[in-house]
């Protein structure tokens, strides 16, 4: 027999968040942090409030690992969010827990949901950037003009 030769070539696949700018980046991971902890103290909040207990004494809810990890898109960039899961170990009358900060199918943050439409509409078509990037950097975008962004 022939050896099979394998004529598949693996290309690199590009890095999301590469960046070189270090506070971005320490921005991201403070934010990624402050949302994990802000997701398990929900579903510890959850898990308080149906504390009912299955026949055989055993807690009826337990926690079950994490959804698979996506990215939610931000002022700041993507940012990696897990969000966890609970079981329900009744056969009837499943309860669910769905996060209120991280809705499913939630992809962007508002403010980018406010943002893109607006970009589209006011800086890009009329030039109007700097009313167009209030939604996402606040009033103190104001004092942004062309000629301050000259180095």
């Amino acid at each position: 027999m022939w050896p099979i030769e394998d004529n598949l070539i693996q290309f690199k696949k590009p890095e999301t968040n590469t960046t070189n700018d270090l506070l971005t980046e320490i921005a991201r991971q403070g934010a990624r942090e402050m949302l994990s902890t802000a997701l398990g103290l929900e579903v510890q909040n959850f898990l308080a409030l149906h504390q009912e207990k299955m026949p055989n004494g055993e807690p009826r809810l337990i926690r079950n690992g994490y959804l698979p990890e996506r990215a939610i898109q931000t002022g700041i960039g993507a940012i990696e969010v897990k969000v966890p899961r609970v079981r329900d170990r009744a056969s009837l009358d499943k309860i669910k827990f769905t996060s209120s900060i991280i809705p499913p199918y939630l992809r962007r943050s508002k403010s980018m949901d406010e943002f893109l439409p607006l970009l589209y509409l006011k800086g890009i078509s009329t030039g109007a950037f700097q009313e167009s990037l209030v939604p996402l950097f606040g009033e103190q975008v104001n004092n942004l003009y062309p000629e301050s962004l000259v180095d």
